[in-house]
C-alpha cells in the first residue's frame, strides 16, 4: 500500500517538497494551505509535470485538514517568516500557534503519522508537536543538521575545487547560528580537511556555514532559502518511506543523550520506517561540548518562553 504524505504549507519549501516527491513516485501527497485556490493551483501544476516525465504520481491540494486524514508523514512547512521590525519572540510566539493549531487538529486523524517539523525556529517547533500531538519521540523529527551539512559541503567543495559528493561531514546543534560543524569529521575522500586547508579558512569555512540562510535571505531580498530546505528534507521522507536506515543528523528529543534532557538538538540519527531508529552519540572534544550545551541552552530559553506564555 502506497504512503501518504501530507505537507502543511505550499509556500515555496512545501510545494517545492510537493514536487521532488511526487516526481520521485515513493508516495501519493496532499498538499495543504489555507489560501483558497494556491494547493489546488500548484498540485495541478506538478501532476502536469509528471506527464512529462512518465511518473505515475497521485498529488492533491486542498484547504481542508481533514483532507490530510491517515497520513503517514506529515511535513510541517506552514508559518510566518520574520519581518522587518518583528521580535524574535514575536514570531515564535506566532509560529507556535500556527503549528500548535494544526497539530492537534491532525493528531487524531492520523494517529499513527511521522512528524517532520520545518518551520521556523525549527527545534522548537519540533517540540511544540511532540507535546501536543502525544507520539513517542521516535516520531517528531525536526529538518536543520542536513541542511546546514548540506551547506558546509557545498562550501568545501567551492574552495577546494572538489565534487561534494566526495565530501563527508557532520553538523550538531540547533539550526542557526548556533550550530555546531564537526570538523574533525570531516573529510575529502577520506583525508582530513585540515590536511587540505588552514585552521583560518577552515574556520571562515564554518563561519559562512552558520550564516548560509542570512546570506541567501540578504541576496534574495523579499524571501528565504527553498531548494535546498526541500531536498533536505525529502531525504528525511525518502528514508522513512524506503526504510533506508540511513545516519542523518535530524533535531531529535533528547533524553540525557549529549548531556541534554527535554530538549531538541540536531544530532546524528538512524532514520528508518519507524522515524528515529537510533541516535548516534559521539565523543565530543570539551570544545565541542560547550559549543553543543550553549546550542541546547539556545533552544532551552524559547521553549521556557513558551511554556510561560502559553502553557504548553
Amino acid at each position: 500500500m502506497r504512503k501518504k504524505v501530507a505537507i502543511v504549507g505550499a509556500g515555496n519549501v512545501g510545494a517545492t517538497l510537493a514536487l521532488f516527491v511526487t516526481n520521485s513516485g515513493l508516495a501519493d501527497v496532499v498538499l495543504y494551505d489555507i489560501v483558497e485556490g494556491m494547493p489546488q493551483g500548484k498540485a495541478l501544476d506538478i501532476l502536469q509535470n509528471t506527464a512529462v516525465l512518465g511518473v505515475k504520481s497521485s498529488i492533491v491540494g486542498t484547504n481542508s485538514l481533514d483532507d490530510l486524514s491517515g497520513s503517514d508523514i506529515i511535513v510541517i512547512t506552514a508559518g510566518l517568516a520574520r519581518k522587518p521590525g518583528m521580535r524574535r519572540k514575536d514570531l515564535l510566539m506566532a509560529n507556535a500557534e500556527i503549528v500548535g493549531g494544526i497539530v492537534k487538529r491532525l493528531a487524531p486523524q492520523c494517529p499513527d503519522a511521522i512528524y517532520i517539523v520545518v518551520t521556523n525556529p525549527m527545534d522548537v517547533m519540533a517540540y511544540v508537536t511532540l507535546v501536543l500531538s502525544g507520539v513517542t519521540r521516535q516520531r517528531v523529527l525536526g529538518m536543520g543538521g542536513i541542511l546546514d551539512s548540506s551547506r558546509f559541503k557545498t562550501f568545501i567543495a567551492m574552495e577546494l575545487g572538489v565534487s561534494p559528493r566526495d565530501i563527508e561531514t557532520l553538523v550538531l546543534g540547533g539550526h542557526g547560528l548556533y550550530m555546531v560543524p564537526l570538523v574533525r569529521f570531516t573529510t575529502v575522500k577520506g583525508i582530513p580537511l585540515s590536511k587540505w586547508l588552514s585552521k583560518e579558512k577552515i574556520d571562515a569555512l564554518v563561519t559562512r556555514t552558520r550564516e548560509g540562510g542570512a546570506e541567501i535571505v540578504a541576496l534574495l531580498k523579499t524571501g528565504s532559502a527553498y531548494y535546498a530546505p526541500a531536498q533536505s528534507t525529502f531525504e528525511m521522507v525518502k528514508a522513512i518511506v524506503l526504510d533506508e536506515k540511513r545516519m542523518l543528523p535530524c533535531s531529535v528529543y533528547l533524553q540525557g543523550e549529549y548531556g541534554a534532557n527535554d530538549v531538541f538538538n540536531g544530532v546524528p540519527v538512524i532514520l528508518g520506517k519507524q522515524g528515529l531508529e537510533k541516535i548516534i552519540e559521539l565523543e565530543l572534544t570539551e570544545e565541542e561540548k560547550s559549543a553543543f550545551a550553549n546550542s541546547t541552552e539556545e533552544v532551552k530559553s524559547m521553549i521556557k518562553i513558551l511554556k510561560e506564555e502559553v502553557k504548553i
